[in-house]
């Protein structure tokens, strides 16, 4: 699978930017973005592209005809909205559905077998987005397939976002600048998270990994809470490194794309959590549902429902297991509990962004788990298991290697706003400014060996 190797994007990025700038005209260089745009994404995931440009084509013309036929314009978009999920839940759901079916009742359906397209998710959310802005009149219905087809196709956001709203870049699909210092900006953003991917997140992966592989027999309280911090530092630092490279290569064809994540693990209560986590997600649940559903207009306990709606499907979107759903209402749970005693975070100090971490970090146990059963495991080593036995001091001292114990508190500091307060100041953000493009260098290189050496794994949210 193209997606899982590196060393293709490595050679496809740079080729790709040296002919876009070698293209004089505007629009001949939208042409050729879309043109690599769907290449790449064949080449990753066949004749699965061909759904994709189906895609946009119905979103395109639902949009068109509800631009053009304002009267039946609600009927349009009840339509695309039943198309767009039917897709999205045909290909995503419906192994979980006939598991969850034969479990309950045994009726001995044949579980299908559905290739999960890459992407899907992403691209599905941002079609959408797009048919729902022009009905709420955010935006005119666009008359260029061409321009639509860009906005969703566009690879370095097609298969794991950030998720675009199509109003917060349809004038860029036109009128964007590209100069020698945001090119410079791009590059240096795509590096900072290509680092985080390949030194912090891989290295970190590991060792979650091998935790989670583990029979309860061989797990004790360390080793579980080892694992734990790990994939809490690798989700994050796997995720928004593709961000970063994603806004980063934005830039270099001189797009600017929102920020998707600010410093999450700094929050001082879980929704505070979700205002820094996954931005564009949240952002869109909260644009096309949330809001939709009520918001927090008609009284508390409703507001209360459609948080623990919202959470439901935002698990659900991660992936067709129940395990991603019992995540979402977990944090819909504490959420609502912070709205229920609004003082409680207030009062703790410091403690909050404790409590914050351990709730985050509990919640990813159940993320990353293969079952409930797994995670249920796990959660019970963190808290009970105090059992010191060979077998399980044998796993430790394997965890504990030079390479994870330098990793966590770099994983720790680059986590939290540390570069934000230096470039505040004066002094010290004008020299971490001319820094930041010299470490890059040795980054870059650090990367390469780090991939030459077979180390890379697949992004995690290639799979949503």
């Amino acid at each position: 699978m193209a997606f899982s190797s590196m060393p293709f994007l490595c050679v496809f990025f740079p080729v790709v930017v040296i002919l876009y700038y070698l293209i004089p005209f505007k629009r001949v260089k939208n042409y050729f973005l879309i043109a690599v745009s769907l290449l790449f994404y064949a080449y990753g995931e066949g004749a699965y592209v061909f759904l994709m440009i189906a895609c946009v084509c119905f979103n395109y013309l639902a949009a068109r005809a509800i631009g053009n036929f304002p009267k039946g314009k609600k009927t349009v978009l009840i339509l695309a909205v039943i198309l767009n999920l039917g897709v999205l839940g045909g290909y995503k759901y419906a192994v979980m559905a006939v598991s969850t079916i034969n479990q309950i009742v045994e009726p001995d359906i044949p579980v299908p077998a559905i290739h999960l397209p890459i992407g899907i998710s992403f691209f599905i959310f941002q079609a959408l987005s797009y048919v729902i802005d022009v009905y709420q009149g955010k935006v005119e219905a666009d008359k260029s397939l061409s321009r639509v087809l860009l906005y969703i196709s566009f690879f370095p956001q097609l298969i794991a976002g950030p998720i675009i709203k199509y109003h917060d870049i349809s004038k860029q699909l036109d009128e964007r600048e590209v100069t020698p210092e945001k090119s410079c900006r791009g590059l240096r953003r795509f590096i900072t998270g290509l680092a985080k991917k390949v030194l912090i997140a891989n290295t970190m992966g590991a060792a979650a990994d091998y935790v989670f592989s583990l029979q309860y027999a061989e797990l004790g309280m360390a080793a579980g809470w080892i694992g734990a911090a790990a994939y809490l530092f690798q989700i994050y630092f796997d995720f928004s490194g593709y961000s970063d490279m994603a806004i980063g290569m934005g830039k270099i064809f001189g797009f600017d794309f929102r920020e998707n994540f600010c410093y999450p693990y700094a929050a001082g209560s879980i929704q505070g959590f979700w205002r820094r986590w996954h931005i564009s997600l949240s952002g869109w649940f909260k644009e096309y549902l949330y809001i939709p559903l009520g918001g927090n207009r008609k009284g508390k306990t409703r507001t209360w429902i459609n948080r623990l709606i919202v959470f439901f499907f935002t698990g659900l979107w991660h992936g067709a297991n129940w395990t991603f759903i019992l995540w979402g209402l977990f944090h819909g749970l504490f959420l609502t509990l912070e709205t229920v005693f609004p003082r409680m975070t207030k009062k703790m100090g410091i403690l909050r962004h404790i409590y914050v971490l351990l709730v985050v970090c509990v919640g990813f146990v159940i993320f990353r788990a293969e079952s409930v059963e797994q995670a249920w495991m796990i959660i019970t080593v963190l808290f009970t298991k105090f059992d010191q036995t060979p077998l399980i001091t044998a796993v430790v001292a394997r965890l504990c290697d030079r390479l994870l114990l330098c990793t966590f508190p770099a994983a720790a500091v680059c986590a939290l706003p540390v570069v934000e307060w230096l470039e505040k100041r004066r002094k010290s953000g004008k020299v971490l400014q001319a820094a930041s493009y010299i470490i890059s260098i040795p980054l870059l290189l650090a990367c390469i060996m780090s991939i030459a050496g077979g180390t890379y794994n697949p992004f995690i949210y290639f799979r949503f």
